[in-house]
């Protein structure tokens, strides 16, 4: 059996590189469980990564992220550019299951063979963003996608944590939320590559883009990036549901992705995203020996010993350390 499934990994890695998006959502569902045949669909697909634009798009909810990221993919279209989208919930424990609505608002795209729409849940893994989402990325960017997006639908975390997968990230807001404030609170500013006020014809949209933009010059600069060439985070204003404003946004996106290469930032953004997923890969690899451990009393033994007194509790996670690299 092991036998065929190997037969059919090779199947399924060659159809999805040549775009076929029932193997490209079957490969990402081995991502999602964690699948034993990961890591050969990994080794696999490693040579031919790397060359999409991944940009993540983050803010809270309401502020209309699936109407924003659905305008972007059809100007991309226009473009001729193939995308795939990655809507990642880590807070649903279905993977799909709150996203419905989502999906819906990205049918007009559902029909065409260059756009790949999926909803992943992180399924309760230990930064299950961190560690589910850039092997996702990698499927969609092996498959031929030309920018990948990558889209929160939770709060907190994970809108710090999709900086981290991405090479761009766009931070939405909407008017009347008070979001300047959250977004300082949040550290929002600190992540955005590009910042949007979607449903600017509302009331309140010029006093959020002032108070944006206000608030932008009070940080420290770009989060990243050298001196002499900084990156000056633009704010767009939008009205997603009618369409507007979505090609400055792209133009934006394309913007911002000269600047990572002309000033050598892709690269080191790429380093930093990597040894974060090289981390979580080897945390979740000493987390399943620690539940060995356990279960082999190991560590029963060693918290009696610091119960008893006769050792400290550093000196039994040395000794715990040095039984992981037996």
């Amino acid at each position: 059996e092991d036998r065929g499934d190997r037969l059919d990994t090779n199947e399924l890695l060659k159809q999805a590189l040549s775009g076929s998006p029932q193997a490209l959502g079957r490969l990402i569902s081995l991502v999602e469980d964690a699948s034993p045949l990961l890591r050969e669909v990994t080794a696999a697909l490693a040579p031919y990564a790397g060359r999409a634009h991944v940009v993540g798009i983050t803010g809270a909810p309401g502020v209309g992220k699936s109407t924003s990221t659905s305008a972007v993919v059809a100007r991309l279209r226009e473009r001729g550019l193939r995308v795939g989208v990655l809507a990642v919930d880590p807070s649903s424990p279905f993977s799909g299951g709150a996203l419905l609505g989502d999906r819906v608002r990205m049918q007009e795209h559902a029909t065409d063979p260059h756009v790949f729409i999926r909803s992943m849940a992180s399924r309760g893994h230990l930064g299950g963003l961190s560690w589910a989402t850039p092997q996702a990325v990698r499927v969609l960017d092996a498959a031929g996608c030309d920018v990948v997006l990558v889209e929160t639908v939770g709060v907190g975390q994970s809108e710090v944590e999709v900086a981290g997968a991405a090479d761009t990230t766009v931070v939405l807001l909407a008017p009347g939320m008070g979001d300047g404030v959250q977004a300082a609170k949040a550290g929002i500013l600190e992540i955005g590559d590009l910042f949007v006020v979607n449903k600017a014809d509302r009331d309140g949209a010029d006093a959020t883009l002032r108070e944006l933009r206000h608030m932008l010059t009070l940080g420290s600069g770009p989060r990243s990036g050298p001196a002499e060439d900084p990156w000056a985070p633009p704010v767009l204003r939008t009205v997603a549901a009618k369409g507007e404003g979505s090609e400055e946004v792209v133009e934006a996106l394309m913007a911002h992705r000269a600047w990572l290469e002309r000033t050598g930032e892709l690269v080191a953004r790429r380093r930093a995203r990597a040894a974060a997923e090289v981390e979580a890969i080897a945390f979740g690899m000493l987390r399943d020996r620690m539940g060995d451990l356990r279960g082999d009393q190991h560590v029963d033994v060693l918290a009696g010993r610091v119960v008893d007194g006769d050792l400290d509790p550093y000196a039994a996670a040395d000794a715990l350390v040095a039984g992981l690299s037996l």
